[in-house]
C-alpha cells in the first residue's frame, strides 16, 4: 500500500463568524491510499482553535503517518486518539480503499442517488440585516429548519432578529436551532435561556464552554430551551468517560462532528450511549471539504437518522472539492453520474 499526503487551503467564500472569532480560510490535509489498483482518500480536516490538536507538530504527525504506511508499518485509527482529525481522516481512507469504487465508502440509496438527506441551513454571524438577508435566502430555497449562530452580537439584536422572524414564521413553519460555540457565562446563560425561549427555540448547542460539567448539568435540568452538547465531547474518548458525562450532564441532545471525536466508529459508540440514556443526536459536518463531508454524509444515511441534520457546509468554500454531492434545496443528494475532480489534491 502506498500513501500520499495533500494540503489544501480552503476559502470561505463569506467569512465564517463565531463567537470564536471569524474564519476565512482553513486547511485540510487529504491522506490518498493506492493498493492493487484501488484508491481511498480521507480528509484531516481542522478548525484553528477548536480542534485540541491542531498545534505545532500536528502536520508532522500526519508525516508519520504517511511514512508508517510507505514503509509497511500500518498505524490502526485507534492507535490517534490524541489526533482525531487525523483518525477520522485515516479512517476514511481506509474505508474508501475497501470498496470497488473510489468515493463509495457506504453503498446504499443514498449513493446511488435514490434517496437524499435532510439538512438544515446554516445562518453564520453577521450583521442584523446581513443575518436578515441570509434567512431570506434560506427560506427561498426550501429551507424549514435553520441553525444560527449566537453570541457575537449584542444579545438584545440577536432577539430583536429571532423576534423579526417569529414575527413573519410561526414555529409550525420554521424550526430554530441556535448554537452559541460556548459563549454565554455559566452565571447568566440560564436567564438567556429564558428569553431565547420566548421565541420557540428548538434547541441550543453548547451555550457555555466545554468542561463545565456541573454547570452544564445545572442548565440542562433547569433551562426552558433543550440543550445539544457539542465542544462537550472533543477529547472523550474513553467509554466509562463518555458515559460519566452523559450521566452527569443529561443533556437533551448530542451533536456529533466526526472529524472532531476521532472518526466515525467513535462517533458510533456516542450514539449507542446516547440511545442507551434516550438522548436524540444529529450529525453535523465541522467543515470539512466535500471529501469529508461526503463520508459523514454517507455514513449518517446508513444509521436511518430520524432528526435533520446538519450537513450543509458544501456550499461555504470558493475552491472546493468538484464532487457528486448536490443539494437539491433542504436536501443532500449524491448524484452518481457526476464525477469527482481531485486534480486539485491528488498527485
Amino acid at each position: 500500500m502506498e500513501a500520499i499526503l495533500k494540503k489544501l487551503d480552503l476559502q470561505f467564500i463569506s467569512p465564517g463568524k463565531t463567537s470564536r472569532g471569524t474564519l476565512y480560510s482553513k486547511p485540510s490535509w487529504f491522506i490518498i491510499l493506492k493498493s492493487n489498483g484501488r484508491t481511498g482518500m480521507g480528509e484531516c480536516s481542522v478548525i484553528p482553535g477548536l480542534n485540541p490538536e491542531y498545534k505545532e507538530g500536528y502536520e508532522q504527525k500526519i508525516k508519520e503517518v504517511i511514512d508508517a504506511i510507505n514503509a509497511g508499518n500500518n498505524p490502526s485509527p485507534d492507535s490517534l486518539h490524541d489526533f482525531p482529525s487525523i483518525q477520522f481522516g485515516l479512517e476514511t481512507a481506509l474505508i474508501d480503499l475497501g470498496q470497488p469504487v473510489t468515493g463509495i465508502l457506504f453503498p446504499s440509496p443514498f449513493t446511488q442517488g435514490e434517496e437524499g438527506i435532510p439538512i438544515n441551513g446554516l445562518i453564520w454571524m453577521g450583521s442584523k440585516q446581513e443575518m436578515q438577508q441570509r434567512i431570506r435566502e434560506k427560506l427561498k430555497q426550501g429551507f424549514r429548519v435553520l441553525k444560527m449562530k449566537v453570541g457575537a452580537l449584542d444579545f438584545k439584536e440577536e432577539t430583536d432578529l429571532l423576534y423579526a422572524i417569529r414575527q413573519e414564521f410561526s414555529a409550525e413553519d420554521l424550526e430554530i436551532r441556535l448554537d452559541a460555540n460556548g459563549a454565554f457565562s455559566a452565571d447568566t446563560a440560564l436567564e438567556k435561556l429564558k428569553w431565547l425561549s420566548a421565541y420557540t427555540i428548538h434547541s441550543i448547542e453548547q451555550p457555555i464552554k466545554a468542561g463545565q460539567w456541573e454547570a452544564m448539568a445545572q442548565i440542562c435540568s433547569s433551562s426552558p430551551l433543550p440543550i445539544a452538547l457539542d465542544e462537550e465531547l472533543i477529547g472523550i474518548t474513553a467509554p466509562d468517560e463518555k458515559k460519566r458525562l452523559l450521566s452527569t450532564i443529561r443533556p437533551h441532545y448530542l451533536i456529533l462532528k466526526p472529524s472532531l471525536l476521532g472518526g466515525l466508529a467513535q462517533s458510533r459508540e456516542w450514539i449507542d450511549m446516547a440511545t442507551e440514556n434516550h438522548i436524540s443526536w444529529w450529525a453535523t459536518s465541522a467543515l470539512e471539504s466535500n471529501v469529508g463531508l461526503n463520508a459523514i454524509a454517507q455514513w449518517v444515511f446508513t444509521l436511518k437518522p430520524q432528526m435533520v441534520q446538519g450537513l450543509g457546509t458544501g456550499q461555504v468554500f470558493s475552491n472546493n472539492i468538484p464532487s457528486p454531492l448536490q443539494l437539491h434545496g433542504p436536501r443532500l443528494f449524491h448524484n452518481p453520474s457526476l464525477p469527482w475532480d481531485l486534480s486539485s489534491v491528488s498527485k
